[in-house]
C-alpha cells in the first residue's frame, strides 16, 4: 500500500555490445524506491538479464541514502559487480542521482512557495 512517504526514481544508460540483456533492451535502467524523509533506498532493481544479477544490484544499493551522493554507491558496484554491465550500471546510477537532484530541487521549490 502506497503511503506517500516514498518516491520512485529511475536512471538509464546504454548497454555495451555482447550483453545478454542487450537482446531485450538497448538501455540499462536502475530504479529505486526511497524514503522521502531521509532518502534511503528501500528497494532497488535494474534491467540486467538474470534475476540473480537484478537481486544482487538491489542488495548493493538497499540501505544507502541518495543524499550522501553516488560515490560510495558507484564504488560498491565497481568493487562487487564484475560483469560487462559495470560501466553501464555506474552511468545509470549517475543518471538516477541527477534525477534525484531534480526531484529534491522541485520538492524544495514546493516548500518555498
Amino acid at each position: 500500500m502506497f503511503t506517500g512517504k516514498t518516491y520512485f526514481i529511475a536512471g538509464h544508460a546504454r548497454l555495451p555490445q555482447g550483453m545478454a540483456a542487450r537482446s531485450i533492451f538497448d538501455t540499462l535502467t536502475i530504479t529505486v524506491e526511497a524514503d522521502a524523509k531521509y532518502h534511503v533506498i528501500l528497494e532497488a532493481s535494474c534491467t540486467l538479464a538474470t534475476e540473480h544479477g537484478r537481486d544482487f544490484i538491489g542488495q548493493l544499493l538497499r540501505g544507502c541514502s541518495l543524499q550522501d551522493g553516488i560515490e560510495a554507491l558507484s564504488r560498491r558496484i565497481i568493487d562487487f559487480y564484475q560483469g560487462k554491465a559495470q560501466n553501464a550500471l555506474v552511468a545509470a546510477l549517475r543518471d538516477l542521482h541527477n534525477q534525484y537532484l531534480l526531484y529534491k530541487n522541485s520538492e524544495n521549490s514546493k516548500k518555498n512557495d
